[in-house]
């Protein structure tokens, strides 16, 4: 398995386990505590990594969203907290979702090293919430699930970052990846599902910026051996199958 091949494999398993706690009820029920009407916990919380700036520039790293809904929820979530103890919260309730839902699996130890070195190793370039991310305190080895849950959105945010630049360089409007990829998502994203696009005349395109995705994650699984790409394969796609087979149980 080469990293090209390894980053294509994991692709599911990394989105979604890395964002599972952005869509947990636990993680809004937070928001409403500390005075957050709903999404807009999202965009401070999972933006405060980017620090005290201005919306434009969260739009920018929340590419498939709406500017102008960045802008109004950016602003409504700043009149009731600023940016870093955002995300401070948001960082929180990732460990807590992983302490409560990750099972115990063997292996977690282990992927949780391989992820890192990725991590450590990974370009920063066009992954700014990537970026921002890796600055805050990882849990350490006596929280392992919660260590675990973090590098996983890390790598989740790293691949996010850098899919954003393969779509645009494939020729798509962040509208149109949406109508093609998640359509029920448009309203969340600030966009009307009346005026959106049909997803499926971008079709080809999606799949040219999915290679290139691959093809610049390939680089960041470089860091692995060819036996640790095989064992982090192995252990992230076990990982994934336990946590759906306890959904479905």
């Amino acid at each position: 398995m080469n990293p090209v091949e390894a980053a294509n494999a994991t692709a599911q398993a990394i989105g979604d386990l890395g964002g599972a706690f952005m869509t947990d009820g636990a993680t809004y029920a937070r928001g409403g505590e500390l005075g957050f009407s709903g999404i807009d916990f999202y965009v401070l919380g999972r933006g405060g990594v980017l620090g005290d700036t201005s919306a434009d520039v969260v739009a920018a790293a929340f590419y498939v969203w709406s500017p102008d809904q960045t802008r109004t929820q950016w602003a409504s979530a700043r009149a009731v907290m600023e940016p870093a103890p955002a995300a401070a919260e948001w960082a929180s309730l990732c460990h807590a979702y992983g302490e409560a839902n990750l099972p115990d699996t063997e292996g977690l130890a282990r992927l949780a090293e391989l992820a890192t070195k990725m991590i450590d190793a990974a370009s920063p370039a066009g992954a700014a919430l990537f970026a921002g991310w890796r600055e805050l305190p990882v849990p350490g080895t006596d929280r392992l699930k919660a260590r675990v849950q973090h590098q996983l959105n890390a790598l989740r945010e790293l691949r996010g970052g850098l899919h954003g630049g393969a779509v645009l360089a494939a020729g798509l409007l962040p509208q149109e990846a949406v109508a093609f990829r998640a359509p029920f998502m448009a309203p969340i994203f600030g966009w009307d599902p009346e005026t959106l696009p049909e997803g499926g005349t971008v079709k080809e395109q999606w799949k040219i910026a999915e290679a290139g995705t691959d093809a610049a994650m390939g680089r960041v699984f470089a860091a692995l051996s060819d036996n640790e790409l095989t064992e982090f394969t192995e252990l992230i796609t076990a990982l994934h199958a336990a946590v759906q087979a306890a959904k479905e149980a």
